[in-house]
């Protein structure tokens, strides 16, 4: 039987990318990776913010055809129930769909003026106040979060919350966003998981072809 594929865009940018092969790793579902090309439509339009109907990730498997990411989170807890990408326990499941959805619809202007850029580093880099109300919203979210569950994930055991969540952190790192210690200790334990590290060498190797994205933020 053939393998899975997943379309994925720019490494180094993408954050739509990250979180659907994040979440297909976790899944322990197996795939090929096909990386489109950096001047493709869909893709660029996706790394640049400039389509709200975006077609990568995509993900296909036995005949399905999945490209929104919160449907490929679905779909592998369909195909794959095992991986725990969603909690067990009724309400909490609840609660972890819902601040994924936050994170698939909101923080427009923390998107737009922190973009992932992984091989980028910003030391004080200056936060727009709407942009802070984005941040101190996360980090609402993960200090409620690591409360209820006691950690070390979102929800204690790794689930598809901590996939959504991924490119936030490499945000925070880029931007040099400061955090209380068990908000940092979070991140820092996501940007080590061997996904996260595989990932952004993958990205550190990637030619620099977004022109738009290059500038001194």
């Amino acid at each position: 039987m053939a393998k899975a594929t997943l379309t994925i865009s720019s490494k180094n940018y993408s954050s739509w990318s990250l979180r659907g092969w994040l979440l297909t790793r976790f899944s322990g579902l197996e795939f090929d990776e096909i990386v489109t090309a950096p001047d493709d439509p869909s893709a660029r339009a996706e790394i640049l913010l400039l389509s709200p109907t975006i077609l990568v990730p995509c993900l296909r498997h036995e005949g399905a055809t999945v490209w929104d990411t919160l449907a490929i989170a679905e779909y592998l807890n369909e195909v794959m129930p095992d991986a725990g990408l969603v909690p067990k326990d009724r309400v909490q499941r609840a609660h972890c769909r819902s601040i994924c959805g936050e994170i698939h619809s909101g923080f427009t202007t923390l998107r737009a003026s922190l973009p992932v850029n992984l091989k980028g580093h910003f030391p004080g880099f200056k936060i727009w106040s709407r942009a802070q109300a984005d941040i101190d919203r996360v980090c609402t979210i993960w200090r409620e979060c690591l409360a209820e569950s006691g950690g070390p994930f979102l929800f204690g055991e790794r689930s598809m919350a901590d996939a959504m969540y991924a490119p936030v952190v490499t945000r925070f790192m880029t931007y040099d966003v400061k955090l209380e210690p068990r908000l940092k200790e979070y991140a820092s334990m996501i940007m080590a998981l061997p996904e996260m590290q595989e990932w952004i060498e993958a990205a550190k190797a990637e030619p620099s072809d977004i022109e738009e994205l290059e500038v001194d933020y």
